[in-house]
């Protein structure tokens, strides 16, 4: 969701209102084909009487429909404005807190970011000599981002005959083919750690073909690599066990990440000029300034916080004497403005859990430069 932030930013500029709907799409027994067949009109009534138009009805009414031969749990965020729908979008798993129906003057995406914490992505790599399963996942996230099977030249390695050549030029030619297909499988996987800031790669599969590959990654994808000793490809493979380990490899590295950020937080307390920012006032201040890198969210105790989205720069305010000039576009919960105005300033989101927070504040931020010296009060 992080990278994603940066997508939704002209969509952040466009003037609503917007409806949004963050529902369960599941239909998996009798009583979830029920639910499903009225939700629509449940929908539908809820927003009709916040007052959205025809067009956003109808158009929410095409949208919300339970996702039919899809796994259960699953649900599903609806984005609708001026009778289009900008946004929807299956998220697998059960909802992350509440059911969320509402009509906005600036889009909620919250729902997205709780759904879909993404802040640390990672690559799981199965691979063979000939072949490759790479897959992208973001911990906290129900399933898999991206998948992609790699098959690599195993013509050459299966067909080419013994006879008449020597044995080591037959190994010979035997490696070259395994190296390309290893050099193909790191390509694949620097790309995707590239494009999404991967924080973990979990290499697994035929010892010779893990080698290869891992000698093919690029240095920024061999920093975050970890191996598994398990040929998963292979026949009668322990997949329960293989799982198992993956999943403790991302607990442990993504606990990790979680304390560098607070450590590095921690870091700037008591400092002269900090690089960081505490509290809604400060932290609204530092976004006005687009000084903010990475915002740090405890959503939920914010949950009764509003402030003012702006129509342009600054983008948030606390008040309207702070708005510059720019237009009130409404009063909005402060996770809703907050995250606005990260996104229309290019700064990373992380969401954390209630009280992890220096001194239990909801909100916190580091930031790209330091704040100045105080002006000291005239004498």
């Amino acid at each position: 969701m992080t990278e994603r932030l940066a997508n939704f930013a002209d969509l952040y500029r466009q003037p609503g209102p917007w409806c949004s709907a963050y529902v369960d799409a599941s239909t998996g027994t009798v009583d979830g084909l029920e639910t499903t067949d009225v939700q629509p009109d449940n929908v539908r009534t809820a927003l009709e009487g916040q007052g959205a138009s025809k067009e956003d009805l109808d158009a929410m009414d095409g949208a919300i429909q339970p996702a039919k031969g899809e796994p259960a749990p699953i649900s599903r965020f609806v984005l609708v404005r001026q009778g289009e729908v900008v946004l929807n979008e299956l998220l697998p798993g059960a909802l992350v807190g509440q059911e969320i129906i509402s009509k906005d003057e600036v889009p909620n995406l919250m729902p997205l970011l709780k759904h879909q914490p993404g802040g640390f992505a990672y690559v799981v790599v199965e691979a063979s000599r000939d072949e490759a399963e790479i897959r992208l996942y973001r911990a906290g996230a129900p399933d898999v981002e991206e998948s992609q099977h790699v098959q690599g030249d195993d013509d050459s390695i299966n067909k080419v005959r013994v006879g008449g050549w020597s044995q080591a030029r037959y190994q010979r030619h035997t490696e070259q083919v395994w190296r390309r297909n290893a050099d193909q499988v790191a390509q694949e996987v620097d790309q995707l750690v590239r494009e999404h800031q991967a924080k973990l790669v979990v290499l697994s599969g035929d010892i010779r073909a893990r080698q290869l590959v891992e000698d093919q990654l690029s240095e920024e994808s061999k920093a975050v690599l970890s191996t598994i000793d398990a040929h998963t490809l292979a026949a009668g493979s322990d997949r329960q066990k293989f799982d198992d380990e993956v999943n403790s490899l991302v607990a442990r590295q993504w606990a990790v990440e979680q304390q560098n950020l607070m450590d590095r937080l921690a870091e700037q307390e008591g400092q002269a000029n900090p690089q960081s920012a505490t509290g809604i006032g400060a932290v609204v201040h530092a976004l006005q300034q687009a000084q903010v890198d990475v915002l740090i969210l405890d959503a939920g105790s914010l949950a009764d916080h509003h402030l003012l989205a702006l129509s342009a720069e600054p983008w948030v305010a606390a008040s309207e004497g702070e708005s510059l000039n720019a237009d009130v576009v409404g009063k909005v919960p402060a996770p809703v403005a907050l995250l606005r105005a990260a996104a229309l300033t290019d700064a990373q989101v992380e969401l954390v859990p209630s009280g992890a927070l220096p001194e239990r504040v909801p909100v916190a931020a580091l930031l790209r430069w330091p704040t100045g010296p105080e002006v000291p009060a005239a004498g």
